[in-house]
């Protein structure tokens, strides 16, 4: 591990169960398109674990990307890294489309309205089979929030007005409303979730 490089002990420690998860749902030479990576441990370990995936990673913050080039440096199925706002676009694409847009905790630490930017525009870019796979905490209906859960919602609205844990309910409906329907859903450890969308076309026929 690079000392000089930005670390997340987050990221380092869901980056096996994610993988798990993500080696049961998508198929063998997947090509992924992944929002917020961030420091870049997420594509550099699953880059590495399946070499038969092709990996596009994206940042908002452009100033983020040369380190995460760094870190995936020597991974031939990693792609050079792009900066990708998902409010603004545009969005990296490929022939045939994405089998895969994969996203970690990127929901709740943003404003509202880039969840259903991020339907709509994953829905742009999805081969006619791909999936969303999205990483993360939610409100789900019916169901008690944990309480580590509730303290982390209570400091995401203290630290910023427009974040905190979405409700589940409510992404399914920007979901459904960009032609995406829930199909997965996974509890991770940490009171997580992994969930999936496909188009609901596809789920159908």
């Amino acid at each position: 591990m690079n000392p000089d490089l930005p670390f997340s002990p987050a990221a380092d420690r869901n980056r096996g169960p994610i993988g798990d998860m993500l080696q049961q749902w998508l198929p063998r030479g997947a090509a992924v398109l992944e929002l917020a990576s961030g420091t870049g441990q997420h594509a550099a370990h699953l880059a590495a674990v399946r070499p038969d995936w092709t990996w596009q990673p994206t940042e908002a913050e452009a100033a983020a990307l040369p380190a995460l080039a760094l870190r995936c440096a020597g991974l031939a199925n990693v792609a050079v890294p792009q900066h990708l706002d998902v409010l603004n676009g545009p969005w990296p694409t490929r022939p045939g489309g994405w089998d895969a847009v994969f996203c970690a905790n990127l929901v709740h630490i943003a404003p509202w309205a880039v969840t259903p930017a991020l339907m709509r525009g994953a829905a742009s870019v999805l081969a006619p089979q791909g999936q969303l796979v999205m990483y993360g905490p939610y409100i789900v209906d019916g169901e008690p929030l944990a309480p580590g859960n509730q303290a982390f919602d209570a400091d995401l609205r203290q630290r910023h007005p427009a974040w905190g844990l979405r409700r589940l309910a409510a992404v399914d409906e920007v979901a459904a409303a960009a032609g995406l329907q829930r199909v997965g859903r996974a509890d991770m450890p940490a009171n997580n979730l992994m969930l999936r969308w496909r188009f609901a076309k596809s789920v159908t026929t």
